[in-house]
């Protein structure tokens, strides 16, 4: 194709989408005044746009690819179930795609968590999660168990069920004469600490924060709904240590379930598999998603115990049935894209390969630590948030109206690399498949975007 006619090209999908697209968490005023950044094809590591620039993936586009973008074996994989029939539904029939699935699922959660139930998204499993949590203490005569507790900042997608158990306002508030109560208790936020304590002569007392939710309300609450080791949407909230395994003794204690969405951090994301194994903790229910394709194809899971799944065992006519199902539940082209992605992690051992790669992220990422409007970079694995301060030593935040992270973002692009804002936070979160060298690149990149940017507002 000839410069002119990938430019003319170019031009007649940005009015296109101009003029019909809505876009996520974007505000279109500002969009529809702006060119927007089109991706034409993936490669690796790469994202390639309309006008043949090649960027650096940094958010896994949006935090799902793991392997990187057109791997043969996924590929093959979606192909060769094509060849065999695209979708049907798991309602009262079965599929080889979802029992190949859930099989290969199985094989790597936690020890204990046997019971599949497939969705599509992540907001999704969160809502069977809660349902299911619900009807289990339902079903075992503990009816006075109705209630949740949740973190502030948690994000758990955007359907109402996912929505009350959230914590992040800017997101949520508006929709509150929508949702459900929930008791939201203080996040770990050790940087901004909401009780105005230091770690760790703290103590956790956090954790505290949530045992007293449960105290305050006995035999009430159904579950407590956690993401474990970093808070993703909020700004990369990292957990201090020992705090997921507060949770759980604090959820044995009290008789309550203990909810882990893994939705973003599972699948390699911190360093390990799941988050949770980091402390030996095994959730009653975990949900996931994003990267259980290898960020091929929509797909999500919630997974749980014998325990639960037998709450729900009974006579027909004892109606103890989960009603409750998703069209595409267990779509053959996504289990298939699934098991292979999950075959691959295994085969090239991609777990056993991350803390090289996770250190050399971390020592790539001290330059940008030193920077005059850097407060804290967190990382936990190949999850980071780099959080732009106007002072330091008061912690000052930029205004919202600066868009600071935005554009900090728009840098980034002009250096070769895709990264996303939360607000005033510098998100990165890579595939796997980056190699030493190429996280190295993506955090110079990131450290010389902050910079440029920060010189000038």
């Amino acid at each position: 194709m000839t410069d002119e006619a990938r430019l003319a090209r170019h031009r007649r999908l940005w009015e296109a989408d101009h003029r019909h697209l809505w876009h996520p968490f974007t505000q279109m005023q500002d969009w529809l005044g702006e060119e927007p950044l089109i991706v034409d094809a993936g490669d690796g590591p790469y994202l390639v746009d309309t006008l043949g620039n090649r960027y650096l993936d940094g958010v896994s586009s949006l935090w799902c690819n793991v392997h990187g973008h057109r791997v043969p074996e996924i590929d093959d994989a979606v192909r060769a179930q094509l060849g065999r029939i695209a979708h049907s539904t798991l309602l009262g029939l079965a599929s080889t795609a979802s029992i190949e699935c859930a099989e290969a699922l199985a094989a790597v959660v936690p020890r204990g968590l046997t019971r599949v139930f497939f969705s599509d998204a992540g907001a999704t499993a969160v809502e069977i999660a809660l349902k299911m949590a619900y009807q289990h203490h339902q079903l075992r005569g503990d009816a006075g168990r109705s209630e949740f507790v949740a973190l502030r900042g948690g994000y758990h997608g955007d359907t109402i069920g996912a929505v009350s158990v959230g914590g992040i306002d800017l997101f949520h508030r508006m929709f509150a004469p929508l949702l459900f109560p929930v008791h939201h208790a203080p996040q770990p936020y050790c940087y901004r600490c909401p009780l105005a304590k230091e770690w760790p002569g703290c103590a956790m007392a956090c954790a505290d924060e949530v045992e007293k939710v449960f105290a305050e309300r006995p035999g009430k609450i159904a579950a407590l709904v956690l993401e474990p080791v970093m808070q993703g949407a909020d700004g990369m909230i990292a957990q201090p240590p020992g705090y997921v395994r507060r949770m759980r003794e604090i959820c044995d204690r009290h008789g309550a379930l203990l909810v882990c969405d893994e939705v973003a951090t599972g699948f390699g994301r911190t360093g390990t598999m799941f988050a949770v194994e980091q402390e030996g903790v095994v959730p009653d229910i975990l949900t996931v998603a994003k990267g259980i394709t290898g960020g091929y194809l929509p797909l999500a899971a919630t997974v749980t115990t014998e325990r639960i799944f037998e709450s729900f065992l009974g006579p027909y006519d004892s109606k103890r049935t989960f009603f409750h199902g998703h069209t595409y539940a267990g779509n053959p082209l996504a289990c298939a894209a699934a098991t292979a992605s999950i075959r691959l992690m295994r085969e090239r051992k991609v777990i056993e390969g991350l803390p090289a790669k996770i250190a050399a992220l971390g020592r790539a990422l001290e330059p940008a630590r030193a920077l005059e409007h850097v407060g804290e970079v967190r990382q936990r694995g190949l999850m980071v948030g780099i959080e732009l301060v106007r002072d330091r030593g008061t912690k000052e935040e930029y205004a919202y109206a600066l868009r600071a992270g935005h554009r900090v973002v728009l840098e980034a692009r002009r250096h070769g690399a895709i990264i996303r804002p939360l607000g005033n936070v510098v998100v990165l979160m890579p595939p796997l498949a980056l190699s030493e060298g190429q996280l190295v690149e993506l955090a110079g990149i990131a450290r010389s975007a902050i910079e440029q940017v920060t010189a000038r507002i």
